[in-house]
């Protein structure tokens, strides 16, 4: 039995795997994930159905099981703002969302630094998080 918060066997697994500067792709029910991600990349799927799980909610997972030290998001073409970027702000303690357009983000979440990306059930648009992970901070700094 786990204590840590994550417990889903195959996320852990991808999550260790991991780096410092790795990446993890959060998904929006639309995202094209088979499509949008590289061959190596591991594809978590969590959509259950319509709307469970939320990206936010595998984000607080998340930043609770890794460091994260950079969070970018994919912007509508219209330049409008989506209001889950807010949340994403609120979440992420502050932290800068870095904006790209639609084609640098699908080729973004291409790159070989990709290694886990995870299939959400969320409906909101725009809902896509590309989290570099961080270092472990030892405490001694």
């Amino acid at each position: 039995m786990l204590k840590t918060v994550c417990t889903h066997p195959e996320l852990l697994r991808a999550l260790a795997a991991c780096g410092h500067g790795d990446k993890v792709l959060i998904a929006d029910g639309n995202f094209p994930l088979d499509s949008k991600t590289g061959a190596s990349c591991a594809k978590v799927y969590l959509n259950l159905t319509h709307g469970i799980p939320l990206v936010t909610d595998v984000l607080r997972v998340l930043e609770q099981t890794v460091p994260i030290e950079k969070a970018e998001v994919m912007t509508p073409e219209t330049g409008e703002e989506p209001p889950i970027f807010a949340e994403f702000r609120t979440m992420l303690n502050g932290m800068e969302l870095h904006p790209l357009s639609r084609q640098a983000y699908y080729d973004a979440c291409m790159s070989p630094d990709v290694k886990v990306a995870v299939a959400t059930g969320e409906q909101r648009t725009f809902a896509n998080l590309l989290l570099t992970i961080g270092v472990v901070s030892n405490g001694a700094e």
